[in-house]
C-alpha cells in the first residue's frame, strides 16, 4: 500500500517540531526531514553550491574539512553542505556558509523558484514527514527578500500544486490563534544556560535588514507581529484556493494527535 506523505507547516511558534515528533512515534516507518537536514525538496539551513565553491570551502576550512564532507550531499552539479549541523568555534564559519543559501535574497526570483519547483519535479517520495519544507522559508523569502506580491507568490503555488499533482501528499497546518502568546513562548524556549534570548533576536533581525522590513519600516515586536499576521493570512489564501483538500488545519498546541490521525486516515481513505 503507498503511504502518504506529510508537510507538516505553521508560523513561528506553532509546535511544528513537537507536532512531527509525536507524528512520526505513530507513522511507524516513516522517514523525518526537519530543518537542516538534507531534503529531497528544501534547502533551508544547507548551502547549495558549484564544485567550484565547494573545493574553496574545503580549502578555506581544512582543519574541518573532513566534517564538511560528512555533512556533504552531491546531487547533479550542485554540492548541498547541512553545514549547520556541524560543530565548530571557528569565527564566522556559519555566517559565511549562510551566503550560500538559496534563501535571504541571495538569488534572483527567477533562480529560485527554478531550483524549489525543479526539486519538487523531481520529488516522488513516499512515507515522509517534513517540517515547514513547503511553506515557512519559501514564503518569508519571497515577501522579505524578493519582494512579490501576493499575486505572485499565489501564482507560485499554483505552478507546485500542478507539479505535485499525482504525488501523494497532505498539508498539516498548525493554525496559530494566539500569536503574540506563541512568539512569547519560543523566545523564553530558544535562550542559552544564561538566559539570553537566542531565537528572537535574529528573527527581528532577519524582518528589520529585510528589502520588505526596510521600505516598510517594521521593527520590533510590533512589525514582527504584524509580519506573521500577514503571512498567516497569505498561507490560509494558499491553503483555501490553491491546495483545498490536500489540507488539513489543526489549532496549534491545541489538538489530540488520535483525532488528527483519524482525520488524516479518513482523507487518505477518500483518495
Amino acid at each position: 500500500m503507498e503511504q502518504n506523505n506529510y508537510f507538516v507547516e505553521g508560523l513561528q511558534g506553532a509546535g511544528k517540531t513537537t507536532f512531527v515528533r509525536l507524528l512520526s512515534e505513530r507513522l511507524h516507518g516513516y522517514k523525518v526531514f526537519q530543518e537542516g537536514d538534507f531534503s529531497p525538496v528544501e534547502l533551508a539551513w544547507c548551502a547549495y553550491v558549484t564544485e567550484e565553491q565547494y573545493q574553496k570551502i574545503l580549502t578555506d576550512y581544512s582543519a574541518i574539512d573532513e566534517e564538511i564532507k560528512q555533512k556533504t550531499v552531491t546531487e547533479g552539479e550542485r554540492k548541498i553542505i547541512c553545514y549547520t549541523q556541524i560543530l565548530t568555534d571557528i569565527p564566522n564559519f556559519h555566517k559565511n556558509l549562510e551566503k550560500f543559501e538559496i534563501y535571504n535574497g541571495n538569488l534572483d526570483r527567477a533562480a529560485f523558484e527554478n531550483i524549489v519547483l525543479e526539486r519538487f519535479r523531481k520529488w516522488n517520495g513516499q512515507g515522509q514527514i517534513f517540517e515547514c519544507s513547503i511553506f515557512q522559508n519559501i514564503i518569508e523569502n519571497q515577501m522579505l527578500y524578493l519582494g512579490m506580491t501576493e499575486e505572485e507568490i499565489l501564482d507560485f503555488y499554483r505552478r507546485l500544486k500542478s507539479i505535485l499533482a499525482g504525488k501523494l501528499h497532505k498539508i498539516i497546518y498548525l493554525d496559530v490563534e494566539d500569536i503574540p502568546g506563541g512568539i512569547d513562548t519560543i523566545r523564553k524556549e530558544r535562550c542559552d544556560e544564561k538566559g539570553n534570548e537566542l531565537w528572537f533576536p535574529l528573527m527581528l533581525r532577519y524582518l528589520e535588514e529585510s528589502p520588505f522590513g526596510k521600505e516598510h519600516a517594521w521593527t520590533g515586536m510590533n512589525g514582527l507581529l504584524r509580519h506573521l499576521e500577514r503571512r498567516k493570512a497569505l498561507e490560509h489564501r494558499i491553503m483555501t484556493e490553491i491546495f483545498g483538500e490536500n489540507t488539513v488545519v489543526v489549532k496549534a498546541k491545541n489538538y489530540v494527535m488520535e483525532d488528527v490521525l483519524a482525520q488524516l486516515s479518513f482523507y487518505n481513505q477518500g483518495m
